[in-house]
C-alpha cells in the first residue's frame, strides 16, 4: 500500500515536497490497494476476448475513427494504438484517422501532440473542433448530439482512453470519449448541466451525467471501445474492449477494486490531493475533496493538504466565488444557471454547507476564505482548528492519496 505508515507518521504530499503528519491513537488510514502492472500483452489480450462484437465483425468497413484522449488525460494512446492499428489494417480497414477529443479543451501543441503518439506520429491524426460537427439526433434527455463531421462519416467509430473516478460522471472513459470528447459547445453544456442532479457523483454508474453520455453515443453510432485502467504509477493493470458499456463496467469494477473504501464516518477527515501535479492549483485539488466527503459525519471538519502553488487555477471558478455573497447564493446560482468551471465553487459552496472545511495550502488566507474555506498555513495549525471544533477526542481519518482513494460509508 502506498502512503506507508513509517514511525507512527504519514507523508501527505504538499507541491513537490510532502508534510509529515504524526498520527493520533486511534486515527485510521484509509488508503489505496493497488494491482500490479499487468503482464506484457494485456491490450492483445482484450482484443481477443472483447465484450460484444469483436473487432472481426467490422471486417466490411473502409473506414475507422479512432478518439482518443487529449493531454490532459493520462491514457498511454502510444501504448493502445499499434495493436489496435494492426487488427483494422488486418481486416483490410486502411482508411484510418486518429481523432483526438477535446471538449471544450485548448487545441493541443504540435509537442503534445507527438508526445501523445510518440512512435505512431505517421498515423493520420487531427483535433476536434467545436465548430465543425453535424446533427445526429438527441438523447432521451433533450442533449443534442452534435459529433464531429469526419467521425460522424466513418463507417467505424472507436473510443481509446482510460477509467478512472470522475467527479459527476461517475467514472472517465467508455461514452465520454463522444461527450464531450467529439461533441459541440451546445451538446457538452446541455450534458454538463445534469451535474446539477445528486446522483452526478464520483463513482456512480447511474450518474445523469454518464447515462446521457451513453445515450449519446447510441445516437452517434459508437461501435467499439479499448480502454485501460491505470494504477498509480501509471502502470496498466487492466485492459477492457468491446461494448461501450459492458468493457466499461468491467473496468470500473476494477477501479473500485483498487480505489473504493468504505469507513465509517469520523468527526475529522485529513485528505490529500497527492502533491505536484495533482495539486498545482485548488481546481484540480477539489477532487481529494469531493473522494473524502463521504468519510466525515454531517458537520465534521475537513482538512485539505494542497499546495496550490498556481492559485486557484480556473478564471470562472475564481469570478463565481468572487462574486458569491455567501456559499448559500453560490448554491443557489448554480441551481438558475451553468457555466463550465463555476461548477466547482458551487461544490466547494455545497461542502462547506455541509461540514467544516480547512485548507492547508501557499493561497492567501482571504483567497481561500473566497473559495468557502478556513485558511492554515500549517497541518498543526489545521488540526487545532479541527479540534476546537469537534473535541480533543473526536475520531480521525487520514486519506494521503485522497486524489485516488474514495471513501463511501457504511
Amino acid at each position: 500500500m502506498r502512503g506507508m505508515i513509517v514511525d507512527n507518521c504519514v507523508n501527505l504530499g504538499f507541491g513537490q515536497g510532502f508534510l509529515r503528519m504524526m498520527l493520533e491513537e486511534g486515527a485510521e488510514v484509509v488508503a489505496e490497494e493497488e494491482l500490479a502492472a499487468a503482464p506484457a500483452g494485456e491490450i492483445e489480450l482484450s482484443l481477443d476476448s472483447p465484450l460484444g462484437k469483436k473487432l472481426e465483425d467490422f471486417s466490411g468497413c473502409r473506414s475507422a475513427s479512432i478518439l482518443a484522449s487529449d493531454i490532459t488525460r493520462p491514457a498511454p494512446t502510444h501504448l493502445l494504438l499499434p495493436p489496435l492499428v494492426r487488427r483494422l489494417k488486418s481486416l483490410g480497414i486502411d482508411d484510418l484517422r486518429i481523432v483526438f477529443g477535446l471538449g471544450t479543451h485548448r487545441r493541443m501543441t504540435e509537442e503534445e501532440v507527438r508526445r501523445l503518439l510518440k512512435g505512431c506520429i505517421r498515423i493520420p491524426h487531427m483535433q476536434h473542433d467545436l465548430r465543425k460537427c453535424t446533427l445526429l439526433g438527441e438523447t432521451s434527455r433533450g442533449t443534442p448530439v452534435e459529433i464531429n463531421q469526419t467521425v460522424a462519416s466513418s463507417d467505424l467509430i472507436i473510443a481509446t482512453g482510460n477509467i478512472e473516478y470522475h467527479y459527476y460522471a461517475g467514472y472517465s472513459g467508455g461514452a465520454k470519449a463522444v461527450l464531450p470528447g467529439i461533441s459541440s459547445e451546445r451538446s457538452v453544456i446541455r450534458n454538463h448541466e445534469l451535474m446539477r442532479d445528486p446522483r452526478s457523483a464520483t463513482g456512480r454508474l447511474d450518474s445523469p451525467v454518464r447515462l446521457d453520455m451513453e445515450d449519446a453515443a447510441k445516437v452517434a453510432g459508437l461501435d467499439f471501445i479499448l480502454n485501460v485502467v491505470l494504477n498509480g504509477r501509471n502502470e496498466i493493470v487492466q485492459a477492457v474492449a468491446g461494448d461501450y458499456i459492458h468493457a466499461h463496467r468491467k473496468g470500473a469494477a476494477t477501479v473500485d477494486r483498487m480505489y473504493r473504501r468504505q469507513v465509517k464516518p469520523a468527526e475529522i477527515v485529513v485528505t490529500c490531493a497527492g502533491g505536484r501535479p495533482k495539486d498545482l492549483n485548488l481546481f484540480q485539488a477539489q477532487k481529494a475533496l469531493d473522494n473524502a466527503k463521504n468519510a466525515a459525519v454531517p458537520g465534521g471538519s475537513i482538512i485539505l493538504v494542497a499546495e496550490c502553488c498556481e492559485g486557484l487555477g480556473h478564471p470562472v471558478f475564481e469570478r463565481w466565488a468572487r462574486e458569491a455573497g455567501s456559499a448559500e447564493q453560490c448554491w443557489d446560482r448554480f441551481g438558475r444557471e451553468y457555466e463550465f468551471g463555476g461548477h466547482k465553487a458551487a461544490f466547494l459552496a455545497k461542502e462547506s454547507l455541509e461540514h467544516h472545511l480547512i485548507l492547508v495550502s501557499a493561497l492567501p488566507s482571504e483567497r481561500a476564505k473566497m473559495c468557502f474555506f478556513t485558511a492554515a498555513r500549517t497541518l498543526p495549525e489545521a488540526l487545532g482548528l479541527a479540534w476546537a471544533r469537534q473535541g480533543r477526542d473526536a475520531r480521525m481519518i487520514v486519506m494521503p492519496h485522497g486524489n485516488l482513494t474514495l471513501a463511501v460509508a457504511e
